[in-house]
């Protein structure tokens, strides 16, 4: 899959956000390297602290269908002006997941009409992680 096809799918994602406090619908796809993508979508509570974020989601699919390893890359995408990086603690999450299969994914922040790319090891230095146990 393609970085553009792996935004798309981010988008589409976005689309089944559940959001009706914020009104700021998130959409994350992980692309594995075995060629699976799994996509998730942020999900608010009335009860604020318990929303779930697109790529939490998008990660416990992953994980409850067995996908553990090879997260080459992560698109997140939002309704804002500017492209929207993980929050931290979806980075601490894609973090864990990426040291299962020992990767660095990039990560694609993606704006109505721009990418930047970075990965999650520079939005996340010094991460804490099962080699922290």
């Amino acid at each position: 899959m393609t970085d553009d096809a792996l935004i798309a799918a981010a988008r589409e994602a976005a689309g089944n956000s559940y959001s009706p406090y914020s009104n700021f619908a998130v959409g994350a796809a992980l692309r594995f390297a075995d060629g699976s993508v799994v996509t998730g979508s942020n999900i608010e509570n009335a009860s604020y602290g318990l929303a779930l974020c697109a790529e939490t989601v998008a990660v416990a699919k992953a994980m409850a269908d067995g996908v553990r390893g090879g997260l080459e890359a992560v698109a997140v995408t939002g309704p804002g002006i500017d492209p929207i990086t993980p929050c931290g603690r979806c980075r601490q999450v894609l973090h864990e997941l990426a040291a299962l299969g020992g990767t660095d994914p990039e990560i694609l922040c993606v704006g109505p009409s721009e990418v930047r790319r970075t990965r999650l090891s520079t939005l996340l230095p010094d991460a804490f992680g099962p080699e922290s146990l």
